[in-house]
């Protein structure tokens, strides 16, 4: 009968220790796991929604003063009466180092113009790559073709108009194709419209007033995008609305961080499972491990059958843990999020991580009491029969 032998059929003989040491290593992999899990599908449901989010990148004209706020965000120096960015130099940004992180390009035209003898800004935009810019729009009514405006909420109803009334600037007929629902921001003031239309009513044709970029995806180098944008538009100044990405960043490693301190607190209280069990098992056995040394066990062979016990049992704890804990986090993921639309995959990585991590846990709270069986005196040990 070899060591692994003696140790199987140990473990066999005492089945309430080791189902409790079983459990408790189990419950703190499936624990670890269940976070992991939660955190990883969370994060990138996160991730996933802040591309979404809209522009994180603004390119204006540069100016030395005249200040001027748009949609909550300090622009600066920017004046809509000022030379603005000519259209071909924005195609450029196709051309930067990181043009794949870029998830939209916006360009924005700006310019006064009287309705019913209202003073309105008329802004012209790409409308299909506004979508991804401001997923918030929602429209009572049809996004405008060539003759076709949007209206803000706000100008809608100051002029009186619905979608499909009629409206005319600057001595052309237009049609309100939509009304843009309530966003409380300065969209709500505005006049929308293809950004050709517009920059034909302002005389701007190939030139825009501002643009914005969405780059919000994981890990894009906002910063080297913000430089290598403004090494192909020089007449402009190119800013990164670093609360938006920072704000992020932080929620992220705020969450993780959090995840991965109930895991280690988990973990250790797992492995002081496994050593008071272990400990306790090794008093108990004082008789049995003295019959050991007697006939002939050298203290390595009584060292290496509690750490092979405790082996055995680290190694199933290890695999019913992942499996718990992955079960605990599709549960918590499908009441966590709106109507279960976060989900988590099974993670190859995850699972050798639980298998050794139990065993780890399981190994090292057992070097102390396998130590003290090693060294126990055989003599004192047969006396105590």
């Amino acid at each position: 009968m070899n060591l692994r032998d003696i140790a199987f059929k140990n473990l066999l003989r005492r089945k309430a220790k080791a189902l409790f040491v079983l459990a408790g290593l189990a419950i703190g992999v499936s624990t670890v796991v269940a976070l992991i899990s939660f955190a990883d599908a969370m994060t990138e449901n996160i991730n996933h929604k802040l591309e979404k989010y809209g522009a994180n990148i603004l390119i204006v004209p540069k100016t030395e003063n005249l200040s001027l706020t748009y949609g909550g965000l300090s622009l600066g120096g920017v004046s809509f009466e000022m030379q603005e960015i000519r259209e071909q130099d924005l195609a450029k940004i196709g051309s930067i180092k990181n043009a794949a992180n870029v998830a939209g390009l916006g360009p924005m035209v700006f310019g006064v113009i009287k309705v019913q003898n209202h003073r309105v800004l008329l802004a012209g935009v790409d409308f299909e790559a506004n979508w991804i810019l401001k997923p918030w729009w929602k429209v009572d009514g049809a996004i405008p073709g060539e003759k076709g405006v949007l209206l803000g909420a706000e100008t809608a109803t100051v002029l009186g108009l619905r979608p499909g009334g009629p409206i005319r600037i600057k001595g052309k007929d237009f049609v309100v194709s939509g009304v843009l629902k309530p966003t409380g921001s300065q969209d709500d003031q505005l006049i929308f419209a293809p950004l050709r239309t517009a920059q034909t009513i302002l005389n701007k044709e190939g030139l825009i007033s501002m643009a914005e970029v969405a780059a919000l995806c994981k890990d894009c180098p906002i910063d080297d995008m913000v430089r290598q944008i403004s090494e192909v538009v020089p007449g402009a100044k190119v800013m990164a609305i670093q609360q938006v990405v920072k704000s992020r960043m932080e929620a992220l490693a705020q969450f993780k961080k959090f995840s991965y301190g109930v895991s280690i607190v988990v973990v250790l209280v797992g492995s002081l499972v496994v050593l008071v069990t272990m400990m306790g098992s090794v008093r108990e056995r004082t008789e049995e491990i003295g019959i050991f040394r007697a006939i002939g066990f050298r203290k390595s062979h009584v060292f290496k059958i509690v750490l092979l016990e405790a082996g055995f049992i680290s190694a199933v704890a290890g695999i019913l843990g992942y499996f718990a804990g992955f079960g605990v986090a599709k549960g918590a993921l499908y009441f966590f999020s709106e109507g279960g639309s976060v989900h988590t995959q099974p993670s190859f990585d995850l699972a050798v991580g639980a298998f050794v991590l139990a065993v780890l846990v399981g190994l090292v709270s057992s070097i102390y009491p396998a130590f003290l069986a090693a060294r126990m005196d055989p003599n004192q040990a047969l006396n105590a029969l």
